[in-house]
C-alpha cells in the first residue's frame, strides 16, 4: 500500500444516480431548458459537457425516471460505447444508457473522482456485461478497488490535471472564437460590403465555383486496409455535426491498392463531406480544413470525401473555406475555405442530395455553386486577414494534441502514486 493512502471500493466512496427518458409522444415533454445527455454529447475526451442535443421540460423531469445532476457531478456512459465520461458545469437531467456519479465529500473530491474513473476506463470495460451491446452495472463499481489519498493531496493531483485539461478547454474557445471572426469578417466583406458603403463594387462578378476551385474524389478502400499504421485516412467520421473536425477520427490504413497522389492531403487543405449516416443531413456539405497531422507521416481521405483546391493565383484555401462557412456560401493556401463554410453552400448542397439511410451528394453540387468573385487585390487582402487566423487555430490544435499527450503520460503516474505531489 502506498504511503498515507487508503484502500477502499470504488463503490463504497460514491452515489451511482440512474437517469431515465421522458415519453417521447408527449410533446409537453419535450424542447424545454433542462439540458438531456445522452453519450452522444460527451464522446469528445473533453472534461465538461455544455450542451445537448436534447432538452426536456420540467412535466418531463417530473414524470419520468431521469434524474437533475448537480453542477460537477460526473457522467458516464454505462451501455454501447462504455466509460465516456464528463463533469456538469450546471443542472442536467440524463437518459437511462448513463449513470451520474456523486462521490462522498468526506472522502473524495469530485475532480479526483473525475480522474478516478477516468484512470479505470479499461478496468471498466473489462467488465462489462451484455450479449449485444456492452454494459456496466451499479455492481461493477464494487469490482474496483483503489488507494486512495487524503483530501489534500487529492486537491494537488486533481490541480495539475485540470490545469491541462482547463488550457485544452481554453484553446478549443479560442478557436471557436477565431473561426466565428473569420465568419463575421468574410459576412462584413461579402455579403454586407461593409467596406464599400454596403454596395457591391462594379468589378465583382458571380462565377460558379468551378472557375475558382477543382475537385479531387478520395481513395477507395477496403475493410482489412484498415491496419495500424502511420499513414492515416480521413473519413466522414471525422467532421462533426455541428461542425469542426476531430483530428482523433482519423483511421489508420496500410494501402494496398492504386492511390493517386492527389488523393493525399496535407495542412490547410479542404475536405468536404459527400456522403452522411445523420438522419437530418447534419454532416454532409461540411467543409473542413485540414489543421493538424495528428503525428502521422501521410494523410489521405476516403471516397466520402472530395478535396477542394484552388484554381486561381489569389485564390487560396482561406478564402474558399469563409465562402462554404460563412453565413451565406496557388499563391497562398488559404481563402477557399471562406467560401467553403457558407450555410447557402449548405442549403445549395440539399438541392444535389440523393439516397435514403446513406446520403450522397451528387457530383454538380460543388461545381454549380455561384460566388462572387471580387478583384485580385481585394482576394489578396483578403487573405492577409484569414491566414493568420487559421495558423493560430493550427497552432492551439496541436499544444492540444501535446497537452492531452502529457495528461495522459502523467494520469496514471499520479493516480497510482508512482510520482507523489506534496
Amino acid at each position: 500500500m502506498i504511503d498515507g493512502w487508503k484502500t477502499c471500493v470504488l463503490g463504497d466512496i460514491i452515489e451511482i444516480i440512474g437517469g431515465g427518458t421522458p415519453k417521447t409522444n408527449i410533446s409537453e415533454y419535450w424542447n424545454g431548458n433542462i439540458p438531456w445527455l445522452s453519450v452522444k454529447d460527451f464522446n469528445n475526451d473533453d472534461r465538461y459537457v455544455y450542451s445537448t442535443e436534447k432538452y426536456i421540460t420540467q412535466a418531463g423531469l417530473n414524470n419520468s425516471s431521469t434524474k437533475l445532476l448537480h453542477p460537477d457531478d460526473i457522467i458516464i456512459s454505462a451501455r454501447g460505447t462504455v466509460g465516456e465520461l464528463a463533469m456538469i458545469p450546471f443542472h442536467m437531467a440524463f437518459n437511462q444508457s448513463c449513470y451520474g456519479i456523486r462521490g462522498d465529500k468526506e472522502i473524495v473530491t469530485q475532480t479526483y473522482l473525475y480522474y478516478i474513473l477516468k484512470y479505470n476506463t479499461d478496468v471498466l470495460k473489462k467488465n462489462t456485461h451484455g450479449s449485444v451491446f456492452d454494459t456496466i452495472t451499479r455492481e461493477t463499481f464494487y469490482n474496483i478497488e483503489l488507494e486512495l489519498p487524503a483530501l489534500e493531496e487529492q486537491k494537488k493531483i486533481a490541480s495539475i490535471l485540470s490545469a491541462l485539461d482547463d488550457k485544452i478547454e481554453l484553446n478549443k474557445k479560442i478557436n471557436k472564437t477565431l473561426e466565428e471572426m473569420a465568419k463575421a469578417i468574410f459576412k462584413s466583406w461579402f455579403v454586407d460590403f461593409e467596406p464599400w458603403g454596403g454596395k457591391m463594387p462594379g468589378d465583382w462578378k458571380i462565377v460558379r465555383f468551378n472557375d475558382v476551385a477543382e475537385f479531387v474524389s478520395g481513395y477507395s478502400y477496403k475493410s482489412k486496409e484498415l491496419q495500424s499504421s502511420d499513414i492515416a485516412m480521413a473519413t466522414i467520421k471525422n467532421f462533426e455535426r455541428e461542425g469542426g473536425f476531430k483530428v482523433d477520427g482519423f483511421k489508420e490504413i496500410v494501402i494496398t491498392g492504386k492511390i493517386k497522389e492527389s488523393q493525399y492531403t496535407k495542412q490547410y487543405d479542404i475536405l468536404v463531406a459527400h456522403t452522411d449516416l445523420t438522419q437530418n443531413a447534419e454532416v454532409i456539405g461540411n467543409a473542413e480544413m485540414i489543421l493538424s497531422s495528428l503525428g502521422y507521416e501521410q494523410i489521405i481521405f476516403s471516397c466520402d470525401i472530395v478535396k477542394v483546391l484552388p484554381r486561381l493565383k489569389n485564390m487560396t484555401t482561406f478564402i474558399l473555406i469563409a465562402y462554404l462557412k460563412s453565413l451565406n456560401f496557388k499563391k497562398h493556401a488559404f481563402i477557399l475555405i471562406a467560401y467553403l463554410k457558407s450555410l447557402n453552400f449548405k442549403k445549395h448542397a440539399f438541392g444535389y442530395i440523393n439516397g435514403t439511410t446513406v446520403l450522397h451528394l451528387g457530383k454538380k453540387a460543388l461545381p454549380d455553386y455561384e460566388i462572387l468573385l471580387p478583384t485580385d487585390e481585394i482576394l489578396e487582402c483578403f487573405n492577409c486577414i484569414l491566414e493568420p487566423l487559421y495558423r493560430q487555430m493550427s497552432n492551439n490544435i496541436n499544444e492540444n494534441i501535446h497537452l492531452s499527450s502529457l495528461r495522459d503520460t502523467l494520469l496514471p503516474k499520479l493516480m497510482s502514486g508512482e510520482i507523489r505531489v506534496k
